[in-house]
């Protein structure tokens, strides 16, 4: 009596593993392939990083100064501010009637009363001439409104307010603000040429390094284009190698910002309180940081990406 054995179901054979998961896994595989042969030589990985990031801290340093720079006492905004003083013998009622038509206007974004009682306490608190005022009897100060102009003509503005019948005084420094303007605008016109250059040579120095590990595995990627592995296979841990040079170049690039700012930080206080200013060196937050390795990161992979594609160009085999 014989015993017929089952047929095994034509399902049972473990399923080929699909395209995308084949190339997840290439990429996975060439993440961690690249950064151990980045660790395996720590000497040359530690020298082309750290020159990435001299390069890249100039200019992001440079940012930085130009941002404090802005807000030094206060913001460049108050530069733009007019000075109105009101004459002696006007009332409460005159000058809350000049305050209301100046705020109407559409070339006044903010006007601030300071009476005569606060300027006197002011003087008195930041000049320290406490016993000079007392002597003085009367207050001698005349009602204050700084007018913040709008987006407009400073100049015209502070034309029409010294046409006003109740104005005594107008003070615009309008030539400081042009100047200041002027100089906050070619500093950031220089930072914009230092950041394309120097990142430019950052880029480049990712490329040559990556260009030697690309030497060093000639013959290995020729039997690669031997076997039919296309470009993107050959070229993707090299570009992942560039990555990681570049992440590390902007790790250590904030790491000397940083350091920079530590040891600014006191005498500039110092400095700052010796003026009576609350002015204090902000650096980058959280955000910008994290836009700065994602800057730094894309910049080494575009670089080792182009290095590549220039290489498998000129050692892509030929049909006979």
């Amino acid at each position: 009596m014989s015993v017929r054995t089952p047929n095994k179901p034509a399902n049972s054979a473990v399923a080929a593993p699909s395209r995308l998961g084949i190339w997840i896994s290439h990429h996975l595989h060439s993440v961690v392939f690249s950064l151990g042969r980045a660790l395996r030589k720590p000497w040359a990985t530690l020298l082309t990083v750290a020159v990435m990031a001299l390069a890249l801290a100039l200019p992001l340093g440079l940012s930085i100064a130009l941002d404090n720079l802005k807000h030094f006492s206060g913001s460049v905004q108050q530069s733009r501010d007019i000075n109105l003083f009101l004459k002696p013998d006007l009332d409460a009622a005159a000058t809350q009637a000049v305050v209301q038509s100046l705020r109407g206007r559409a070339d006044v974004a903010q006007v601030v009363v300071r009476s005569p009682d606060e300027g006197l306490a002011e003087l008195r608190h930041s000049a320290g001439l406490g016993e000079a005022i007392d002597a003085l009897g009367d207050n001698p100060l005349p009602t204050l409104l700084i007018v913040t102009p709008a987006h407009g003509d400073d100049a015209a503005l502070a034309k029409s307010l010294e046409a006003l019948p109740q104005a005594d005084l107008v003070q615009h420094d309008a030539l400081w603000r042009q100047r200041l303007d002027g100089w906050l605008d070619f500093g950031a016109r220089l930072v914009q040429v230092l950041s394309l250059l120097l990142g430019l040579g950052a880029a480049l120095v990712v490329g040559n390094t990556v260009r030697l590990d690309i030497q060093a595995r000639r013959e290995e990627i020729g039997v690669l284009q031997l076997l039919g592995a296309s470009d993107g296979f050959i070229r993707r841990p090299f570009v992942y190698l560039g990555a990681w040079y570049g992440l590390g170049a902007g790790l250590v690039a904030l790491a000397l910002i940083g350091v920079c700012g530590l040891a600014l930080r006191p005498p500039l206080a110092a400095l700052s309180q010796s003026y009576g200013s609350p002015f204090v060196l902000h650096g980058l937050d959280l955000f910008h940081s994290v836009m700065v390795l994602v800057a730094t990161t894309i910049l080494g992979w575009l670089g080792a990406w182009l290095v590549t594609g220039h290489f498998l160009r000129q050692t892509r085999p030929t049909e006979t």
